[in-house]
């Protein structure tokens, strides 16, 4: 193997993790804004009667909220970090 193949490896590497990346974050990004949605209804639910479990939709729109940002930051930095190498 010469040092052109290592270079193009190296190079689709990059590309790989940063198509992932995007996808991963607009796929963790649709969870999230469905998670939000139902709790935003639930919550217009309980404001205008007969709700049901408002504080578990919010706390999970949270959860998810808060796993994309930490999910997407780790493969942006991965990405970051290949493309240096």
């Amino acid at each position: 193997m010469n040092g052109k193949d290592t270079e193009n490896k190296k190079s689709l590497k990059i590309e790989i993790v940063e198509k992932l990346s995007t996808l991963m974050a607009a796929g963790f990004g649709l969870v999230a804004a469905l998670a939000w949605n139902d709790a935003i209804q639930s919550l217009f639910t309980t404001i205008f009667p007969t709700a049901s479990n408002v504080v578990a939709k919010f706390v999970y729109a949270g959860l998810i909220t808060v796993l994309v940002v930490l999910v997407t930051t780790r493969l942006a930095r991965l990405a970051d970090r290949l493309k240096k190498e």
